[in-house]
C-alpha cells in the first residue's frame, strides 16, 4: 500500500519536479531541521528518480561503447593539459580528469540521482538523461543540456555518441569547466593566495574558454597541419552563430579559435584570452597598502 504523504509534503515535490527549486529547511517534512534534510532531501530524490522512469518508459539513449573508461579519458584530455600546464603538474591534472567523466546512461541513473549532494543539481542531471532518450523534460524551464561540471565531476549525455554535424565535443567542454572549479590543492599542487584555482579563468569568461576548448580540442584531433587547423577554424566561424548559449558572444569564440589555430600552443592563446585582467600596480597602491598595515 502507497504509503499517505501531508500535502504540504506533495505541494514540495511537485515543486521541485516542476521546477528544480525547493525550500531550503525543507519545512514540509516533520522532525528537527537534520531530521528534516535527511528525509526531505530523500525523498525528494526517489520522487525525481520515480518520475525520470515513468517519463522515459522504454525509450532508448544511443549506445554508449563498452570503453575502458580512465584510459579514454586520459588519451581525450591529454592534449589539453600538455598546452595548459607545466609538465610537473601534469601527471596530477590528468589522475583527476580521468576519473571525472561519468556517461548517463539507464544502467546508471539511479546511482547517480539517489547520489547527489544537490538537488538542484540531481534535477538538471535528470533532465540531461531525459532528453537523451528524447522524453518530455522536467518543467517548462528545463533544458536539454548535454553536459554538466560539478566540482571534479562531468556528466555527459549519451548522445555523445551519437553522429554529429558540428565540431563539438561535450567531454572536453565540461573537463575545462573543472580548470574554475577545483582549486590546485585538491589534486595535490602547490596552492597560493595568488593560486587559487587549477586555471586563472575570468568568470565572466568561464562558457567562453570552455566552448572555444570544445572547438579547438576537435579541430587539433583531425588536423594535419596548420593549414587544415586554419580551413576547420573558418568552418567552425561560419557556424559559431549557432551556439546557444546566452553567457557568450559567438564571433568572440570564433576569434579565439582562429587564433589559437594559428599558434604553435592554441591552448595557451584560449586561456590567455579568458584570464582575469591583470591590474597594474601604481605608487599609490603601494603607499596605501603599507599605510594599512601601520
Amino acid at each position: 500500500m502507497p504509503r499517505v504523504i501531508s500535502a504540504d509534503i506533495a505541494d514540495a515535490i511537485e515543486c521541485y519536479l516542476r521546477s528544480g527549486e525547493s525550500d531550503p529547511t525543507l519545512a514540509a517534512w516533520p522532525g528537527n531541521i537534520l531530521e528534516r534534510a535527511k528525509r526531505g532531501h530523500h525523498e525528494l530524490l526517489c520522487a525525481l528518480l520515480d518520475e525520470v522512469t515513468r517519463r522515459a518508459g522504454g525509450r532508448r539513449h544511443p549506445a554508449v561503447p563498452d570503453l575502458d573508461l580512465p584510459s579514454w579519458t586520459r588519451r581525450k584530455l591529454t592534449p589539453m593539459v600538455d598546452g595548459l600546464f607545466s609538465r610537473p603538474e601534469r601527471a596530477a591534472v590528468l589522475a583527476t580528469l580521468e576519473a571525472s567523466v561519468v556517461f548517463l546512461t539507464a544502467d546508471n541513473i539511479e546511482h547517480v540521482l539517489l547520489g547527489q549532494r544537490w538537488l538542484h543539481t540531481a534535477w538538471h542531471l535528470a533532465n540531461l538523461f531525459l532528453a537523451s532518450v528524447e522524453a518530455e523534460l522536467l518543467g517548462p524551464d528545463a533544458q536539454a543540456i548535454v553536459g554538466l561540471s560539478e566540482e571534479t565531476t562531468c556528466f555527459v549525455s549519451a548522445v555523445y555518441f551519437r553522429e554529429r554535424d558540428r565540431m563539438e565535443d561535450f567531454v572536453i567542454h565540461e573537463a575545462a569547466h573543472i580548470f574554475h572549479n577545483c582549486k590546485r590543492g585538491t589534486v595535490g599542487l602547490p596552492e597560493t593566495r595568488t593560486r587559487e584555482w587549477l586555471l586563472p579563468i575570468a568568470f565572466g569568461k568561464r562558457e567562453t574558454f570552455a566552448y572555444s576548448c570544445e572547438a579547438y580540442g576537435w579541430i587539433i584531433e583531425r588536423a594535419r597541419d596548420r593549414a587544415a587547423r586554419m580551413l576547420m577554424a573558418d568552418e567552425f566561424a561560419d557556424h559559431a552563430w549557432r551556439l546557444s548559449e546566452e553567457t557568450i558572444d559567438p564571433a568572440e569564440v570564433a576569434a579565439i579559435v582562429r587564433a589559437a589555430c594559428e599558434a604553435r600552443n592554441g591552448w595557451k592563446v584560449i586561456l590567455g584570452r579568458c584570464s582575469p585582467e591583470k591590474r597594474t600596480r601604481t605608487p599609490r597602491d603601494s603607499i596605501s597598502r603599507a599605510t594599512d598595515r601601520l
